[in-house]
């Protein structure tokens, strides 16, 4: 079954598991899954936390226990979040071991209510890194304009980072600068850069959604035919064109002079990572965000779903550097019909920090009430 995973990894992409739950841990399923998937590391994120503890009772001993020492909701969820992304990271330490230090990641999130603050958001990644402490692990930090000048500092201090929320081709130069940033500046101070490892997190098919309801206005409205088929011919494009169009930046920035005299100490380039690729639009094919977005250099992280989709019937091909051409057409395309990919990837952004946000909010909300009850004694 995991044929299809393997030749996704011959093609340098590895696959990560965008979930997590203490129950899959300690059962022995994420080791299963570990095997028979080939995964190479686990995302997580504020609403899958906010699943896993809000549904079943994988946390109410653990709940119990903290109720009894008189925790609050932080210190509960703290807890158990740094305990199941602990444990995950030790069942993926031989992935990483094996190797040698290029996959293999485990991602915890810092709180996206702190997306603004980039004083706060670097210390605490920083709290989190050392609280964790397994080198397999990663902090993942937003590409906002606050989080540009902290992902450079936790770079420059060492830390593996997962940049998240991408949605745009100059947010992603940006982060990818400031991860050389980082890089050079440990450099310069003499520290070992080889260890360091960074992602950063293209989000895929949001970009879809976004786009195509604009598409299907221009379809529904009163252009002519002529401009409402050029709509109907770039449903679905446009995530992909801009996914192909980030990749072909990826490999301009991490060539050349600069990132050579980087590379010759050790370091590692800031991966793309295809996030979002589970596909929301049934009128698409289930697998289109895996099949496209394949090569070197690049990780997917999808839920369980789409990564048993692809072993079952997914094609495996190098394309993520392929009809690069057609993909500016794309775009240049949408521009031509009045769509501001620019605007759209901003508020999808914008939208993106905020829904994470009210998922950490809503989970402290069901780890404060879960601490309530089992204080007072109920299940």
């Amino acid at each position: 079954m995991a044929s299809r995973i393997q030749q996704l990894h011959e093609h340098g992409q590895s696959v990560w598991l965008d979930y997590i739950r203490r129950g899959i841990i300690g059962s022995g399923e994420l080791k299963e899954m570990i095997g028979t998937y080939d995964l190479r590391g686990v995302t997580s994120n504020p609403s899958i936390f906010e699943q896993a503890i809000g549904k079943g009772d994988d946390y109410d001993a653990t709940f119990h226990e903290l109720a009894a020492q008189g925790a609050d909701a932080v210190k509960a969820f703290d807890t158990v979040a740094l305990k199941d992304i602990q444990d995950a990271a030790d069942l993926f330490r031989p992935v990483f071991d094996a190797a040698e230090g290029h996959d293999g990641f485990i991602s915890m999130e810092v709180s996206p209510t702190l997306a603004d603050d980039t004083k706060a958001t670097t210390a605490e990644a920083k709290r989190l890194w050392t609280a964790l402490d397994r080198p397999n692990v990663m902090i993942k930090i937003p590409g906002t304009d606050a989080g540009i000048p902290a992902i450079e500092q936790s770079i420059a201090e060492g830390l593996n980072v997962n940049v998240t929320l991408l949605f745009s081709l100059a947010n992603h130069e940006m982060v990818m600068e400031a991860y050389l940033r980082g890089l050079e500046r440990r450099a310069e101070a003499g520290q070992p850069v080889g260890h360091v490892a960074s992602v950063a997190s293209f989000f895929v098919s949001r970009v879809d959604n976004a786009v195509d309801a604009k598409l299907e206005e221009i379809v529904k409205g009163d252009a002519d035919e002529g401009t409402k088929a050029k709509a109907r011919g770039l449903l679905g494009k446009a995530a992909i064109a801009n996914a192909k169009l980030a990749y072909e930046r990826f490999t301009q920035i991490f060539s050349g002079p600069r990132w050579e005299a980087l590379a010759a100490k050790g370091a590692h380039v800031q991966r793309p990572l295809w996030a979002s690729t589970s596909t929301k639009n049934p009128a698409y094919r289930d697998v289109i965000y895996v099949e496209e977005l394949i090569g070197p250099h690049t990780v997917n992280t999808m839920p369980l779903a789409t990564i048993q989709a692809f072993a079952d019937h997914g094609v495996a091909t190098r394309t993520v550097d392929a009809d690069v051409d057609v993909a500016k057409g794309h775009l240049a395309s949408l521009a031509e019909l009045g769509i501001d990919l620019d605007e759209v990837t901003r508020e999808l952004q914008v939208d993106g920090v905020k829904k994470f946000a009210t998922s950490f909010e809503q989970m402290m909300e069901v780890v404060g009430k879960k601490l309530e009850r089992v204080a007072a004694g109920a299940s």
